[in-house]
């Protein structure tokens, strides 16, 4: 690549405006071009020394080189081309799929007849703090907003690893504040509510809700589980499976063996003696809910095929229409594994972060559940007195 050239043009006064003509980086069609702009200064009012001034710092990231040549590609192409084809290999299917939704449906719309060094700090700024008061845009959450900007800051720091930015402009954006506070009581599903949905929900997926509940693994988890992890009174948790995707769990703390109650264990091995029947046009067909029990096979199979299940497809089919026949519209795999407390509670402990305020959380929301009655409770906590009610050993 040839040597940078130093530049130093002069600046003239044109109509009302002091102005200079610059040489700049450019790729057009994919090959790099030098092409020469006018820029504008200051007003034409603005003395000769201060704009001698203005001029110098105009010109110093170009002949100190603090603009790199990577600089002059379009944010559009350089997404398409650059970013997207390097980063999916790195990324979940379902975390990509977010971002590319984020670009396309956003970023570049606004961004994408830009160079890289076009998008400075003020630029960003000015389009973020304008996404609350766009007409198109108005009904954006402060979630959403704070998405866009982590997507975009992404994209701008890997521009910045890879040498074709110098600095990445969008590390010290601020959005506006939400208007309305985050909401402090998260539904719940009490014991009669968790029971008569476990009731509605066809097997195997009832059985894999009521393991999310009475042991706080998350959708993922229980689709990647073998029979080789279930134990007498425990479940190992080594890889997942989400939409596709296989891999190992999250965490460290995620990876782990955790102890459950007897009546999860059963419940388990209850799926291997179950067949259940699904119209076919005017026929019945009738399907083994474990195809196969060998220590490699998975625990909750595919109905038809005994491949690995999706949550998405459990969730709009089978447990969305049985919430709603319950009028509980808000009930979704989180809400079943978290809202309730007692997933919250179980990935805590095997992360070790239980403290004061998750007891008592624990405490007011899942004392009655079996499970939680036969876990060890933390340290410093009150012993829950259980709720003689829920009958464990009803599977």
């Amino acid at each position: 690549m040839a040597k940078r050239r130093f530049q130093n043009p002069r600046p003239e006064r044109r109509g009302a405006w002091w102005t200079m003509r610059v040489w700049r980086d450019e790729f057009i069609d994919g090959k790099h071009v030098r092409k020469q702009q006018r820029v504008r200064l200051a007003a034409a009012t603005v003395s000769d020394r201060e704009v001698k001034k203005i001029a110098t710092e105009h010109l110093r990231p170009l002949n100190q080189g603090l603009e790199s040549l990577g600089s002059a590609t379009n944010f559009e192409h350089y997404i398409e081309t650059i970013y997207k084809p390097v980063v999916r290999p790195l990324m979940a299917t379902t975390s990509f799929d977010r971002t590319r939704g984020v670009l396309d449906n956003y970023l570049i719309p606004a961004f994408g007849k830009c160079c890289l060094r076009d998008l400075t700090a003020l630029t960003l700024q000015t389009y973020f703090s304008k996404l609350t008061t766009s007409t198109t845009n108005q009904m954006l959450s402060h979630e959403s907003r704070d998405k866009i900007r982590d997507v975009l800051s992404s994209a701008l720091r890997f521009a910045v690893q890879h040498d074709l930015l110098v600095r990445n402009p969008a590390e010290s954006l601020r959005i506006p504040p939400d208007k309305r506070g985050k909401k402090r009581n998260k539904p719940y599903l009490t014991p009669q509510q968790f029971d008569l949905l476990v009731e509605l929900i066809p097997e195997p997926y009832a059985s894999m809700v009521y393991v999310a509940i009475y042991t706080g693994l998350k959708v993922s988890e229980l689709a990647g589980l073998r029979w080789n992890d279930i134990g007498a009174s425990s479940i190992t948790i080594d890889e997942r499976f989400c939409r596709g995707d296989w891999g190992a769990p999250k965490s460290e703390a995620s990876n782990a063996t955790i102890g459950v109650n007897s009546c999860v264990v059963d419940r388990i091995h209850r799926l291997k003696r179950l067949t259940v029947e699904v119209r076919a046009g005017n026929a019945i067909r009738k399907y083994k809910v474990v195809k196969s029990d060998g220590t490699d096979d998975l625990v909750f199979q595919g109905v038809r095929s005994g491949g690995p299940l999706r949550d998405n497809n459990i969730l709009v089919r089978f447990i969305k229409p049985a919430a709603r026949s319950m009028e509980l519209p808000w009930v979704n795999w989180r809400p079943a594994n978290i809202s309730c407390d007692l997933a919250e509670d179980g990935r805590r402990r095997r992360e070790g972060r239980t403290g004061a305020n998750a007891a008592l959380t624990f405490e007011h929301h899942v004392g009655h559940l079996p499970a939680v009655r036969a876990r060890k409770p933390a340290a410093g906590s009150r012993q829950t007195e259980p709720f003689g009610e829920l009958n464990c050993d009803r599977v």
